[in-house]
């Protein structure tokens, strides 16, 4: 049985990474949390409180076993990054970390994995506060690839869908449609790329026993146009969506960018790992958030 820990599992896709990993039946699983998350996942599952930011709280956790899989979903800064390059030396034989789209900077379409180079970006130390999210996760990239010494693996992914999602980005669209409310959307014609929380958690299994290495995007087979999104909500819910470009702040699309924002995801593909087609899945969460909504009023 592999020794697998889970920084942060309790929530959303890390939650379902446990289920998905209980399911494989070949990992022995530590989930390291706050504790704040009142989450069931059987005697299987070892639970142990942490704090992240915490370098002596993340040491303990560190040393209480060898790992084969580290997971870390809730690293957000350098300062967070040099801790757990710290506290998992000679401790862990991988380690994956949760990245995001958001290195790339600024939106636009076919992002690939060498357009952000962790391994010469200039490091600089700080906490989640003194950078933005972006930013907070290039330079823990960059410390967790210049300063481990341990192999170490970046999901970088896009945003991530599910009927759970505590963000609720995909309800705010619904549910606006179904009251009848505006969405502001600077460029409805702008294509955007998703991934949901069922693949981002089974591609994290698959890289805790890959050999692949390095930053790799996943993301779901094709994007979106926001208007054709806009369409299939108005299909679903038998409404007419008012889309704006632009109107009060708080009706402003969470998806609201101004021109496409997708991401290449051949290095993984070409590892041996397969994709689920974006259209395969979307409608089908739409129409379970929408009656999801509905049972809500």
């Amino acid at each position: 049985m592999n020794k697998v820990l889970i920084l942060g599992g309790t929530r959303f896709f890390g939650k379902r990474l446990v289920d998905h990993l209980l399911w494989e039946g070949k990992s022995q699983i530590t989930v390291a949390t706050r504790g704040k998350t009142d989450v069931d996942f059987g005697p299987e599952v070892n639970r142990i409180k942490m704090d992240r930011e915490d370098p002596e709280s993340l040491t303990e956790v560190a040393q209480t076993d060898m790992w084969d899989v580290v997971y870390d979903n809730i690293c957000y800064s350098p300062d967070a990054a040099k801790s757990a390059c710290e506290a998992f030396a000679g401790r862990t034989k991988r380690y994956v970390l949760t990245s995001t789209l958001s290195v790339y900077g600024d939106p636009r379409p076919g992002f690939k994995e060498t357009d952000f180079d962790p391994y010469t970006y200039p490091l600089q130390y700080g906490s989640a506060e003194d950078f933005s999210y972006g930013e907070g996760k290039r330079l823990a990239e960059a410390v967790f690839f210049q300063e481990a010494d341990f192999p170490v693996v970046a999901m970088r992914i896009p945003i991530v869908l599910g009927i759970d999602d505590y963000t609720r980005r995909l309800h705010f669209h619904i549910e606006h449609v179904q009251k009848g409310k505006p969405i502001g959307m600077p460029n409805p014609d702008a294509e955007i790329g998703f991934i949901n929380s069922t693949e981002a958690a089974r591609f994290l299994a698959w890289l805790g026993h890959s050999s692949i290495s390095g930053p790799v995007n996943a993301a779901s087979k094709g994007a979106i146009t926001l208007s054709a999104m806009m369409h299939l909500i108005e299909t679903v819910t038998g409404m007419q969506s008012q889309v704006l470009t632009e109107t009060v702040k708080e009706d402003m699309s969470p998806f609201g960018i101004e021109q496409s924002w997708t991401m290449e995801t051949t290095k993984a593909e070409q590892a041996g790992y397969t994709f689920e087609a974006l259209m395969d899945w979307f409608p089908g969460l739409v129409r379970e958030v929408a009656l999801a909504l509905q049972s809500e009023r």
